[in-house]
Parts: structure tokens; C-alpha cells; sequence
């Protein structure tokens, strides 16, 4: 089978749209502290529409089952992001940061996304190109991940205190912590942290240090922890539709570059979308009945099925459409404390 391989214009064009994208987000982000929901969706389709833009490009310049097959990833990436977007809110909210703060710490945690897809992506492609077995791994790991969804009460996400995670403790270990938010920073200086216990005799920290972490840096360690462990749910998911490196990076930036805005959004509608959520872990099933067909398939020769782009997409789709359809259909009843 042909591969696209490494076109040195699409590292080219990745490259652009990555710095495209830090300068917009940041001149979008310096006039104001958050985003409303109607400039939030502009932003968020305006990705959208970037990404169609690209599908266009691969279609016109390679072929279109390269451009199905980024669309597929781009699409199923995009909607298992939402769940990520959605812890981010629990993790924000135990560590109480809203406004400016809160869209920096977003910020951070959207550039290590990027990072740690690109490096589990070259990782998981890799090890499919070395073995197909490790297909029916990558079907157990996202199988697993979508039992323990559906096995979870919809509320528990809502109880994780994020403030006692690993992560915390083990940074509170290296650091010394200042209990209180300071401005933006991330850290501050023995002389900062000693003004603002001056102001506020109720601060009780470890004096006599010389830099001090800040409650940002605790939330952005964790924030950083669970895009590590959503790319474990993630990659193998877009790997499912294709192990073409270029085509899975593509499909995981261009679905990543788009979710601070995203996060805007979902934050506004999370109440409404009640029933996204029960979509994803179908997704998340099918995906991983289809990485465990296909290392059969391979390795087998049965049960001989195989599933093309258009049909992964508008299996995606139609699910997707589903779960917002039921969200409005059948909106879920607060519950009573």
C-alpha cells in the first residue's frame, strides 16, 4: 500500500499553523481574561474550519483516502478531547483559578498536549510498525478506558479533589509552596512571598526561601499529568484509523490548536450536553473493536472486515450527532444534595 510519508511542505505547514496559532491566541487572550461564547464558537469554528482547509489541501495534493483518513482522526480526536476539557474544569475549580490565571495555566496545558500527542503518536506508530500485536494492546487499553466510563458514576469525576493528586504532593516535595495565588506567576521570590504574608497575617508558608511555587504551578502540574494519561486514550484512538505519522500529527494538532477556545464553549454548554459523554464511550468501544480487528486481521486473516475511512467517519459522526441530539431530546434532572 502507498504511504505519504514525511512531504517536507506539511511539516511546513504544521509549523506555520502552530505559530499562527500561539500569536492569535495570545493577541485574542491579552484584551480580555476569558472569552464569551460567541467569540469562543468564531474561534472554535474558525478551526474547525482550518482543518476542513487542510482536508482540502491533502485531498487536492495526495489523495482523498489520506485526506478521509485525516478527517477520521482530526473528528475522533476532537470529540475525545471534550473529555479532557471537561476535567480541566473539576481541576480548575479545586484549585479555585478563574480570569486571567485560568487562561494561562489553559494555555500551558494546551502547548503540553501538543507536546506529549506528537511524542506518544511517533511512539504508537512506531511500535504498530513493528508489530502488529500491539493492536490488540491499544484495543485493551481504550476498551479498558471506556468499562471504567461507563462503570463510573456520572457525578464522581465531580468529587475527584484534584488538590491532593500525586502530582501535587510530589511537586510540594521540590518546591516549597506559597499558599496563595499571586498575579500570573507561577513562582515567586522570598521577597513577594514575604510583602504578601506582611498584608495578610493569616498566610502561614516556610519562610526564609528564596522562590516559592504558587497554587498555578500545582493545578498546571496536574493539569500537565492528565494530558499524559488522556494521550494514552487518544493516540491509540486516531492510530486505529491510520499508523501514517504525518496524517496522525496532523489530525492531533489541528484537534488540540482549537481547545482553549473549545474550553470557552464547553464550559457555557456542559449542562446542556449531558448525553456527549455516554457517545464518547461508544466511540471509545468501537475504536477499540476496530484496533483489535485489524491486528486480526492481520495477523489471522479473520474475520477479514475492514472498515474504511468514510465509513469510520460517519460511524462518528452519527454517533456524535446522536449523544448532542439525545442531550436536547432528554436533558438531564440536577441532583438534589
Amino acid at each position: 500500500m502507498e504511504h505519504i510519508g514525511f512531504p517536507l511542505e506539511i511539516l511546513l505547514i504544521l509549523a506555520g499553523v502552530v505559530a499562527v496559532s500561539a500569536a492569535l491566541d495570545l493577541n485574542v487572550f491579552q484584551k480580555s481574561d476569558t472569552l464569551s461564547l460567541k467569540a469562543a464558537t468564531g474561534w472554535t469554528l474558525f478551526w474547525i474550519a482550518m482543518a476542513l482547509l487542510f482536508y482540502a489541501y491533502l485531498w487536492e495534493r495526495f489523495d482523498k483516502r489520506f485526506a478521509d483518513l485525516f478527517l477520521v482522526g482530526f473528528v475522533l480526536e476532537k470529540s475525545l478531547s471534550l473529555d479532557n476539557l471537561m476535567v480541566f474544569m473539576v481541576i480548575f475549580n479545586n484549585f479555585n483559578l478563574t480570569g486571567a490565571i485560568q487562561s494561562r495555566v489553559l494555555f500551558l496545558g494546551i502547548l503540553g498536549a501538543i507536546v506529549f500527542r506528537i511524542v506518544f503518536a511517533s511512539v504508537g506508530t512506531a511500535l504498530f510498525a513493528w508489530s502488529p500485536w500491539v493492536g490488540f494492546v491499544f484495543a485493551a487499553i481504550v476498551g479498558w478506558t471506556a468499562w471504567k466510563m461507563l462503570t463510573t458514576d456520572d457525578g464522581d469525576e465531580e468529587m475527584v479533589d484534584y488538590s491532593h493528586h500525586w502530582s501535587v504532593r510530589w511537586t510540594e516535595k521540590h518546591f516549597p509552596v506559597f499558599p496563595r495565588l499571586s498575579g500570573l506567576h507561577l513562582f515567586i521570590d522570598g521577597t513577594t512571598a514575604r510583602a504578601e504574608a506582611e498584608r495578610d497575617p493569616t498566610i502561614r508558608y516556610q519562610a526564609g526561601m528564596n522562590r516559592y511555587a504558587t497554587p498555578a504551578l500545582l493545578c498546571l502540574m496536574v493539569v500537565q499529568v492528565t494530558d499524559v494519561m488522556f494521550s494514552f486514550d487518544s493516540v491509540p484512538a486516531v492510530v486505529a484509523v491510520t499508523q501514517e505519522p504525518i496524517l496522525v500529527w496532523s489530525a492531533m494538532m489541528f484537534a488540540v490548536l482549537g481547545l482553549r477556545a473549545l474550553y470557552y464553549v464547553l464550559a457555557a454548554m456542559v449542562r446542556m450536553l449531558v448525553h456527549l459523554g455516554k457517545a464518547v464511550i461508544v466511540l471509545l468501544f468501537y475504536i477499540a473493536l476496530k484496533l483489535a480487528m485489524g491486528a486480526s486481521n492481520e495477523i489471522f486473516h479473520w474475520p477479514g472486515i475492514h472498515i474504511s475511512p468514510s465509513t469510520s467517519l460517519a460511524i462518528v459522526a452519527c454517533v456524535l450527532g446522536l449523544g448532542v441530539l439525545a442531550s436536547f431530546l432528554f436533558p438531564g434532572q440536577e441532583k438534589t444534595k
